[in-house]
């Protein structure tokens, strides 16, 4: 099956750099398989949505469906897992994870029937959007793993302003809004022992091309703010490749600059609502730990490492 699905992935590469039809005997040559063989790629490719043309001169790839395959990241296809309906990215995420799955491993789905957000929250997941759960597993010190929130919400506001032009920012501790509406949120689950960390999976909701604005008040998708429908392809590549390419500086203070840069939270009126208290104040930094600094009311200042943030509006 593995060699199987290499094939597939090498004919979809050709076909995708070629503007002009390729023949089934070049194919055949070109991959060493039999011209039968080509047939059946060819027939698996059109079964999952590719749309190949099969003409006088030969076969040629007129459009790619709009899912997140495996071969919608060329390169990376082993390590993808896609399903069109599952319950949760996370949970398969982590049971990929305990059997040593590597790092950049990646559940994607196009509908969760049970997906989480933080504090055990339901997250709305309607067709079109980008549900996926990336499996990192960072050398850094357990302490500094909780900065792989802010990586990973730096990742997502740079791909879809880079891609897009839309003008993310980031909500401490794990969200990216637009004009304060909610465009995608993000949980991260760590297991870890003493010092080590084993690994730590990061669980990304974005509103790309569905109409979530009718569905949750306060939310956004991607395709409300441009007009159109969106490649998300492009934009799940683009924030895993932000985030693995951040990994290797997660204990640097370049992460926290970065998220320093975009934030939406700083300098605002906020209400933390924590396990054991509620903080009042205005937010004014972050810690080496990704913990927010809050100047109470009474000019005293707290670290709060966890919590539900409200910024104020009154």
């Amino acid at each position: 099956m593995l060699l199987w699905l290499t094939m597939l992935y090498e004919l979809l590469s050709v076909l995708r750099h070629r503007q002009d039809p390729i023949s089934g005997e070049t194919l055949g040559r070109s991959l060493g398989v039999s011209r039968v063989a080509v047939w059946k790629h060819v027939e698996e490719l059109r079964s999952l949505g590719y749309d190949v043309a099969a003409t006088s001169r030969g076969y040629c790839l007129q459009s790619c469906p709009d899912l997140l395959l495996p071969g919608e990241f060329p390169g990376w296809e082993d390590r993808v897992h896609y399903f069109a309906e599952v319950d949760s990215t996370m949970r398969l995420a982590r049971e990929l994870a305990r059997k040593g799955a590597p790092q950049g491993t990646l559940v994607t789905a196009e509908i969760q029937t049970g997906g989480r957000g933080r504090l055990d929250r339901s997250w709305v997941s309607p067709p079109g959007g980008v549900y996926m759960t990336l499996v990192t597993r960072p050398s850094a010190a357990v302490v500094m793993a909780p900065r792989i929130n802010l990586v990973a919400s730096v990742a997502v506001s740079t791909a879809v302003e880079h891609l897009l032009g839309v003008p993310a920012r980031v909500k401490w501790p794990n969200d990216v809004l637009v004009d304060g509406k909610k465009l995608c949120g993000i949980l991260a689950e760590m297991e870890a022992e003493l010092d080590a960390v084993k690994f730590v999976n990061v669980g990304i909701g974005l509103n790309a091309n569905s109409h979530v604005s009718d569905l949750q008040v306060g939310a956004v998708s991607l395709v409300e703010l441009v007009g159109r429908p969106v490649d998300r392809k492009a934009i799940a590549c683009e924030i895993v490749q932000g985030i693995l390419a951040r990994l290797p500086a997660l204990d640097k203070p370049q992460v926290l600059d970065e998220w320093r840069d975009r934030a939406y939270t700083l300098g605002r009126a906020v209400i933390i609502s924590g396990r054991d208290e509620v903080v009042e104040g205005v937010a004014v930094d972050i810690d080496d730990f990704g913990a927010l600094i809050v100047r109470r009311d009474d000019g005293s200042v707290t670290s709060v490492v966890a919590g539900d943030c409200v910024h104020r509006t009154d």
